[in-house]
Parts: C-alpha cells; structure tokens; sequence
C-alpha cells in the first residue's frame, strides 16, 4: 500500500493547470508545427505561421496560448493499492485548480449556477473523472478546454443499422456546422459506443491521446485516417478561411454497447488542445 498525501496532489494539479496555460504538448505543437507545408492556400499557410509564432511567444513570454482557459477537465486514474491521505479528494483537486488559475493568471470563466450565471472567480469546480485501475499510482491528465470549440461538439444516438457509415456521416455533420467557429485547425474526438453519457466521455478522452498514437483496432486506424483526410477536402482551413489544414488529428474511442443502440459523439477541439499528463 503507497500513501499519497493531497497536497501532492494539489502541487501538481496547480503545476499542471499553469504548464499547459503556456506550453502546449509536444504532439500539438509538432502538428502546428509541421502543418503550413501541407497547406496549399496562401492565407492558410499565413495563418499556421502566425500560429507557430504564437506558441513561441506563449511559452517564452509566458503568456497564455489563448485567451480562453476554459473548464478545468480532470482525469485521475487511481491505483487500487493507493491510500490517499489528508483533505477529501475532490476538493484537493478543486484546490489544486483554484491555485492553478490564480496563480497562473489564466481566465476565470466558471459559472456557479447555469442560469444565473454567477462567476465563481477561480474557476472551480472542475469536471473530474474518475477511474479505479491496478497498481499504485496515481495517474492525473488536466485538460483546460476551450469553449468555442465545445460549443460545436454534438452526440448522435445512431440506430445500428446506420453502422461506420453513419458514423462518418456525424462526423462530417458536425465538423462541417462547426466550421471556422472552432477555430480550425481543430483536434476532433469521437467516441462510439457506450451508452448517451459514455460516448461523449470518451470522445473528450480522446482528444487527450497523442496524435501520432493510432489506435490498436484495425478499422479504428483506417477510420482516424479516412476521417482525417475527408474533413480535410472540406476546404474550412485555417480560421475557416478556406485551405487544407482544417483538422489536425482525428482520435476515435470505442466502447461496448447495447444491441439496440449505437451512440456516437463528436467532442471538437480548437488548434489550443491543451492537455497535461503526470504519474504520481
């Protein structure tokens, strides 16, 4: 048994929340990156390379990558053989948050109630995840996620005779409705399977995985990569001023489900798909 006190856990969610205010991951940044030499449009390749201009400023300057901080999305997987020890967890994490955004200076943007809309000035609660796995670690990914790009996410409740193509149908429904209000080049993550509530989890996990890591399942694979390449004959592009580049990565989760069912969800990311990840 390994004992884990919660102001670790607060350090390093706080460290978290403020790294990737300012640095995003390296798949992104390699994405961006390499991104304006496969775009044939003039304005397009402008834009990417303001984009890499703005992730350089961001992390030397240290200013945020985007005005944007979002919700706070926590995922912790946690070690059966951990005992956790000091305040109650959720609010160790809700901490660890509050101290990220005040202390990092990203934007408070939470609401206490949906309707009357009061802020709650540090940008808690987040929405956490949780998930019981072997061993004695304590896996934690933060996701501080925009909202323009939530915003254009959407969930289909497919009958199953609809199958991969309506599957792909969905996809394309939505990335298209989205258009330049997700700020393209964008990460698209989807998820099949499950149930209502489980598709749409694991199409946000999804846009946590590195996007040069495909998935293990065959047609998964050949699905990330027919997607990608459709939604990138769209002609949205960069900023939704036409071009290539209008999707980054396409990262797909699949999940088992009822014979009677075939839920899909579609959780879009702008091209600030900010996401850190530590073992504890």
């Amino acid at each position: 048994m390994r004992v884990i006190h919660t102001d670790t856990i607060i350090s390093n969610i706080k460290e978290m929340c403020i790294e990737a205010n300012y640095n995003l991951s390296k798949d992104m940044e390699n994405a961006i990156v390499n991104a304006p030499e496969k775009e044939k449009s003039p304005i397009g390749k402008q834009i990417l390379e303001q984009l890499k201009e703005n992730i350089n400023i961001a992390r030397e300057e240290l200013i945020p990558i985007c005005q944007d901080t979002g919700m706070a999305i926590v995922f912790m997987k946690i070690g059966q053989d951990v005992h956790i020890e000091g305040m109650n967890l959720e609010n160790a994490i809700n901490e660890g948050i509050r101290q990220g955004y005040e202390e990092g200076y990203l934007r408070k943007s939470v609401v206490k109630d949906p309707i009357i809309r009061e802020n709650t000035k540090d940008n808690t609660p987040g929405i956490i995840h949780y998930e019981i796995v072997s061993g004695e670690n304590i896996e934690i990914t933060v996701a501080p996620k925009g909202f323009g790009s939530e915003n254009m996410s959407r969930v289909y409740m497919l009958k199953p005779a609809d199958g991969i193509e309506g599957v792909k149908v969905a996809v394309l429904e939505t990335v298209k409705l989205a258009g330049p209000n997700a700020c393209p080049p964008m990460v698209v993550g989807v998820g099949i399977g499950g149930s209502f509530e489980k598709c749409t989890l694991l199409a946000k996990k999804a846009l946590t995985r590195n996007l040069q890591q495909r998935s293990s399942i065959p047609y998964v694979k050949e699905l990330e990569e027919e997607l990608l390449e459709t939604i990138n004959k769209l002609g949205i592009g960069p900023a939704g001023l036409g071009g290539r580049m209008t999707a980054l990565g396409v990262n797909v989760e699949t999940y088992p489900t009822h014979i009677a069912g075939l839920p899909v969800a579609i959780n879009i990311c702008c091209h600030v798909n900010r996401h850190s990840h530590r073992i504890l």
